[in-house]
């Protein structure tokens, strides 16, 4: 498997080091909206939407960077069917979490790509009317690959329009267990 990697863009220090720093500001965020609202505690009130599977391995390791309370309602999307290299678009594969009226809801993706996964899933979760919406990914491509107008507030890095693997990440299931985001070898695509 490490064979079929051509190189590391992103190690594992450095993507620990990043959602640690994440994983503050979110904190840092979440708290000043609970203060303001009078509800330091937030019991209940944040949110945690992963789409699955991809934002499975960054989810895990930023949600322990937050010692505050929250829940976590994950959501499966399917837009990178078998092995594509390209986004089909965005389908919503299981239910979305229905009680998120009134919460602080922070969407979580491994990547912002296309935009079409992480806008579908801000328009449904918004026809909700959470108090707020935040997304958090963990990497992003550059604007000109979108084909929907979407952004993130929290980045964890910008990368090159490469298609990557690793922490999360994967081609045709695999590579998801990696340490580190990676370019994979052209040879290894499509076997």
């Amino acid at each position: 498997m490490v064979a079929d990697v051509q190189s590391i863009l992103i190690d594992r220090a450095e993507i620990a080091l990043r959602v640690h720093d994440l994983g503050r500001e979110l904190a840092r965020d979440l708290q000043e909206e609970l203060q303001r609202e009078g509800d330091p505690d937030g019991a209940g009130k944040v949110v945690f939407v992963p789409i699955l599977t991809g934002a499975l391995v960054f989810t895990a390791d930023l949600i322990r960077e937050l010692s505050m309370k929250l829940s976590l309602r994950v959501v499966a999307v399917s837009s990178y069917p078998g092995a594509s290299m390209e986004s089909k678009g965005a389908k919503l594969a299981g239910e979305l979490p229905r009680d998120l009226a009134g919460k602080h809801v922070v969407i979580v993706d491994d990547i912002l790509d296309s935009g079409q996964t992480l806008g579908l899933i801000d328009e449904l979760v918004r026809t909700q009317k959470p108090a707020s919406v935040r997304i958090c990914v963990l990497l992003k491509k550059p604007p000109e690959v979108r084909k929907r107008d979407v952004s993130a507030q929290y980045v964890g890095f910008d990368i090159p329009n490469e298609f990557v693997v690793g922490y999360g990440l994967d081609y045709d299931g695999f590579y998801r267990n990696l340490p580190y985001v990676g370019v994979l070898k052209k040879e290894a695509i499509g076997r």
